[in-house]
């Protein structure tokens, strides 16, 4: 009785809305990885990523069991494991190349099974990072202009480390997990304009020197695509694209059915079970399958800020705005490669794509901001923003 007594204690102080919305995504998620076909004598998608979704769940309450304040004492312990691991990656990691120039250094070997290290450093610079903002905070400091380059040079470590991978994709999304903690920090709207101003100068010179040429071609495919349909190129770099946009368009309004799906059925679209999941909810469950996702991760994001908001200190907010961040760039990423408004990015969409790093640590993440809610603090200051 004690043991049941103490799980309905831990349950009564968790935010339930935000289990159920995660529950939901679970269960929409593992409904339409169930229709995806894979090779014969390979493990379904399904099997994968229902193991990915319990070790995730596991992994969640744990982490809420430990005060937030506490991990995050840590951080140096956190910060030397996610240095080694990007580290060991870029000596020991496993490539993935394709014929569309992708040559990617991003995955260890894990047995018979591969592991992603930059999904778990997104989640250990949600703690790094939000304890930098918090002893910052705790001094007076983050309206110092030395202090908040710091903090910028302390996001540049993970975003230069995936691109020496070949990992742009999740370069760009610490960059945006940067801009949402700093700026629910409080730092100056000044030092956001600045930023925006040396990217946009930058952008020239980097297009000319350190963009890969399959960059530029995915880039040019996904806003030319009418212009390059008969070149050879649009078959390689925007070929991903076009078949799932168009399998997007061919569901409709209410989708051709489960499991009763051609173009999901005979594999058409490259990488249907992970980056382009969208499109195998749009093809199945037309219209409506996509509305509920994006009006599911809109609830799971609204729901993360609102836990932010109410949050008692800035330690709490920044992890918060950290996974706010990660989830809604993710998102809008995914979604709009899968729509051809934006370029593939090799990106996946948070909590639906299959991938067992990727889903797992994600969970961890939100276990992190369910941690936030459990324990609350004291407040003992206010910040304001200044412009």
């Amino acid at each position: 009785m004690g043991f049941l007594r103490s799980i309905g204690d831990y349950f009564k102080r968790t935010e339930k809305a935000y289990w159920v919305i995660l529950i939901i995504i679970s269960g929409y998620s593992l409904l339409l990885l169930k229709t995806v076909p894979v090779n014969i004598g390979n493990r379904s998608w399904f099997v994968t990523m229902l193991i990915a979704i319990l070790l995730g769940y596991v992994g969640a309450v744990i982490i809420t069991m430990v005060d937030y304040h506490d991990i995050s004492t840590f951080w140096y312990i956190i910060s030397a494991g996610c240095l080694f691991l990007m580290l060991y990656t870029l000596k020991f990691g496993s490539a993935v190349t394709n014929s569309g120039g992708v040559d990617a250094k991003a995955w260890i070997k894990l047995g018979g099974t591969s592991f992603q290290p930059s999904e778990l450093v997104k989640i250990g610079f949600m703690i790094t990072f939000s304890r930098h903002i918090s002893v910052l905070e705790e001094r007076g400091l983050l309206k110092s202009p030395l202090h908040v380059c710091l903090l910028a040079v302390h996001a540049l470590i993970p975003i230069i480390l995936t691109h020496m991978q070949g990992d742009d994709g999740a370069g760009v999304i610490f960059f945006c997990m940067f801009i949402a903690m700093a700026f629910g920090a409080g730092i100056q709207l000044r030092y956001f304009a600045i930023l925006f101003a040396i990217f946009a100068g930058a952008f020239p010179i980097a297009w000319k020197y350190m963009f890969a040429d399959y960059q530029k071609q995915r880039m040019l495919a996904a806003y030319h695509l009418k212009e390059m349909d008969s070149s050879a190129a649009v078959h390689i770099y925007g070929w991903q694209q076009y078949q799932a946009r168009t399998s997007i368009g061919s569901g409709g309004l209410l989708g051709r059915g489960l499991f009763h799906s051609p173009r999901v059925n005979l594999k058409i679209v490259p990488e249907q079970e992970s980056d382009m999941i969208f499109s195998v909810a749009g093809e199945q469950l037309g219209f409506i399958g996509c509305f509920i996702i994006i009006v599911l991760m809109l609830l799971l994001l609204w729901q993360t800020l609102r836990i932010a908001r109410n949050s008692s200190d800035i330690l709490g907010r920044s992890i918060c705005m950290g996974f706010f961040g990660l989830i809604a760039a993710q998102t809008i990423f995914n979604i709009g490669m899968c729509l051809d408004l934006l370029p593939v990015i090799g990106v996946t969409l948070p909590f639906f794509s299959a991938g067992g790093s990727s889903a797992a640590c994600l969970y961890f993440g939100f276990g992190l901001v369910e941690n936030v809610y459990m324990h609350p603090q004291i407040p003992t200051k206010v910040s304001i923003r200044e412009i």
